[in-house]
């Protein structure tokens, strides 16, 4: 018996080494860790247990019979997170280069299948050099089952995707059908098709990090959320960003108790708005002035800044926040904020998080580009996200609400459930000095008289006052006092119940 327990651990022991001692030294030489590692950061201490450690692909062409390591190039399995399930597939680059062989596929699917049926989270770590092209079409058919359980998992369980080196060809697709995706500055790298492909085709030369890396991701296109120096900084973001959701959409999000008192006000606020209406001022201020102890947990802060989302709480639970931000092109809603916006508001309607909303959006940017890179569309995206939104909803007018992004940002016409305006709130069709242009166009010539017009749509239209006397806006509240006016508002809102329409899905504007 003896002997055939060493036996084991003779066998778990060289399961660990993926592929050797050499090779974990190159993986550190790059200053990345292994996928055992990045699991044990991820993790609360000794909680990790892994499944299929002696799993070995089936290949028998090309010489691969002669080679077999086990675990195959990914290690899997579940363990806790400040004390809540999560499962996870990390993929081992010492072994074959991490490259997803049919077998390794198998052992992706099982943690997901078993993730799905007990409502826990799944998090991805990502370093593979793609499909394992001795295998051929098996790799590609084990790539498609991965995808099959990204989307059933979709709105059911929260999926988040950790790239920690090469991550291209078919498998971007996973990581892009999953929640959120956190980079790795210079090592992490996603794309369809690589440079060498992209010269051949095009004829246009670029490297790896100008193509896809973390730059590109957590700026220009807003693939990744954000994106860090290094594995241990990236895995303890995800941890805590785990904090904020729920494991599965059958739960509710966590609540933590909380040192900030729900009747904290902050006179501050009261002087946060510039007596110019074009002068800018930060949004995030107010965000971090409303939330439980100042914290705020920011999505995509690099990518359309004209807009924020990320997380907060308030009395302890969790809120995801949305908010104009007038200190980047006015914050104006353009096309990427607004898809920015809107998958954020569809994930926390999918998980249960109520939306709190703070507008002071002059309305939508104008330009070609915009309207041929169809604005229409994409902002009838943030329009469909907010509206079919069943969670809480509570919206905040700060300053400016004009035209049709009034209405896109949480109004009340988009079933939001409270209303609030603060006192320097102007509802309107548009500003003044543009109304004034058009309603009283034959007195363009006469300055005094364009000003006492002006001066008359600014009393009558300039205030949150005609839109609180229609309803739209349920109260005209003291900017000191947000913070104990949403905190009722949610208590309140607790037990919100609606019923939808039936139908299979919606159609989305895509």
């Amino acid at each position: 018996m003896r002997r055939i327990v060493e036996a084991l651990e003779e066998k778990r022991a060289l399961a660990r080494l993926g592929g050797g001692q050499h090779r974990i030294d190159a993986q550190h030489k790059r200053g990345k860790l292994t996928a055992r590692e990045r699991i044990e950061v991820l993790f609360d201490p000794n909680s990790f247990e892994e499944w299929d450690m002696f799993v070995e692909h089936r290949c028998i062409d090309f010489g691969m019979e002669a080679t077999q390591i086990p675990g195959d190039g990914v290690v899997t399995g579940y363990g806790t997170v400040n004390g809540r399930p999560v499962f996870v597939h990390s993929q081992d680059f010492t072994v074959f280069g991490g490259s997803l062989s049919e077998s390794h596929a198998e052992k992706i699917c099982k943690v997901m299948d078993a993730a799905l049926k007990i409502g826990a989270p799944v998090v991805g770590i990502n370093d593979s050099g793609g499909a394992r092209i001795q295998e051929g079409v098996a790799s590609l058919g084990g790539y498609g089952d991965v995808f099959v359980r990204n989307v059933d998992s979709s709105g059911v369980i929260p999926q988040i995707s950790v790239i920690m080196g090469p991550c291209a060809g078919g498998a971007v697709y996973s990581p892009a059908l999953t929640d959120f995706i956190v980079m790795v500055k210079e090592e992490s790298h996603m794309f369809v098709t690589g440079p060498d492909v992209v010269k051949t085709v095009t004829h246009e030369e670029i490297d790896q990090e100008g193509l896809g890396g973390a730059s590109v991701h957590t700026t220009k296109s807003g693939v990744a959320d954000l994106a860090f120096d290094n594995d241990v900084e990236a895995l303890l973001y995800v941890r805590r960003l785990l904090n904020f959701l729920p494991s599965s959409n059958r739960t509710p999000p966590p609540v933590r108790p909380s040192f900030d008192s729900i009747d904290r006000i902050e006179p501050s606020l009261d002087t946060l708005i510039p007596e110019n209406p074009n002068t800018p001022y930060d949004m995030k201020e107010l965000i971090l002035k409303v939330v439980d102890e100042g914290l705020f947990f920011e999505l995509k802060p690099d990518y359309a800044g004209n807009i924020l989302t990320g997380f907060g709480r308030i009395n302890g639970q969790t809120v995801g926040v949305v908010g104009n931000q007038p200190t980047v092109l006015a914050g104006c809603l353009d096309i990427d904020a607004s898809i920015k916006a809107a998958r954020f508001v569809r994930f926390c309607d999918c998980f249960n998080i109520p939306i709190l909303t703070f507008v002071d959006v002059p309305g939508f940017l104008p330009g070609v580009n915009q309207e041929h890179g169809g604005i229409i569309r994409h902002g009838a995206k943030l329009l469909f996200a907010f509206t079919e939104a069943s969670v809480p909803k509570i919206t905040v007018i700060t300053r400016k609400a004009y035209g049709g992004a009034y209405d896109v940002m949480g109004s009340k016409h988009m079933r939001a459930d409270v209303n609030f305006a603060w006192p320097t709130a102007e509802v309107a069709v548009m500003g003044a000095k543009g109304a004034v242009e058009i309603l009283y166009r034959s007195d363009l010539g006469d300055k005094q008289k364009i000003a006492e017009h002006t001066e008359s749509y600014k009393a009558k239209f300039a205030n949150p006052f005609a839109a609180g006397r229609r309803g739209f806006i349920d109260d005209v509240i003291h900017p000191h006092s947000t913070r104990r006016r949403i905190c009722k508002a949610l208590t309140m809102l607790r037990n919100k119940q609606v019923e939808l329409p039936k139908r299979k899905h919606p159609n989305l504007p895509l």
